[in-house]
């Protein structure tokens, strides 16, 4: 069994993209996440590309997204949507689901799950 001292010495730049992309891909298809989806736009590419820069710095790798961004504040990107515990365990069960399809270790999953629920969970506004 491998020890990793961050997800992203794990998963590398290329294992969280496919993380994200699968991610997007679930909740694309999925009737489970229609009104997790209805919040984002049609064309899904601008947003995994951001949330991918994203969680490359969050989980420990290179700060792309700060780079680009100024900033790493979740919660002002996320003002003009109205989400409570609904929207945030439905995102939470979607990016759960992409790292049970992508077979991440129970290392990885180990170290991003609470995490993830926390991330999630900061971004509520209601």
């Amino acid at each position: 069994m491998m020890s990793y001292e961050s997800p992203y010495q794990a998963l590398k730049e290329s294992g969280i993209r496919n993380l994200v992309n699968e991610f997007y891909r679930i909740m694309d298809a999925s009737p489970n996440y229609s009104e997790l989806r209805a919040m984002h736009l049609a064309d899904l590419s601008g947003i995994s590309e951001k949330l991918g820069d994203y969680l490359v710095g969050w989980m420990g790798g290179p700060q792309i997204y700060l780079e680009k961004y100024g900033s790493v504040c979740m919660t002002g990107p996320h003002k003009a949507f109205s989400i409570g515990p609904k929207e945030r365990d439905a995102w939470v069960s979607c990016m759960y689901e992409a790292m049970d399809s992508l077979a991440l270790s129970d290392d990885v999953k180990g170290m991003l799950k609470n995490p993830i629920y926390r991330l999630a969970d900061a971004v509520k506004n209601r």
